[in-house]
């Protein structure tokens, strides 16, 4: 799925996409939120939830890889790239 596509869908779906699709990357918290980075196709997405709760708060797609820059230290790639 590229970009575009994966934008139109509403953040359920994008969730539902993430999960059988993408590529976790990484995680971190910031407050009382965890953040997981997926790589999907050609762009990245970032999946915010509640920290406690897992409750969704919203998906936000990127391409530019300056959106990367809070996850370097945490990135571990998988051994099958």
């Amino acid at each position: 799925m590229k970009y575009a596509e994966f934008k139109a869908l509403n953040m359920f779906r994008q969730q539902e996409y993430l999960a059988g699709h993408g590529r976790l990357l990484a995680e971190r918290r910031e407050d009382s939120f965890r953040l997981q980075l997926f790589a999907v196709a050609d762009f990245y997405a970032e999946q915010w939830c509640e920290y406690d709760n897992e409750h969704l708060l919203f998906i936000h797609p990127f391409r530019h890889p300056a959106g990367l820059r809070d996850y370097l230290p945490a990135i571990r790639l998988p051994l099958d790239l």
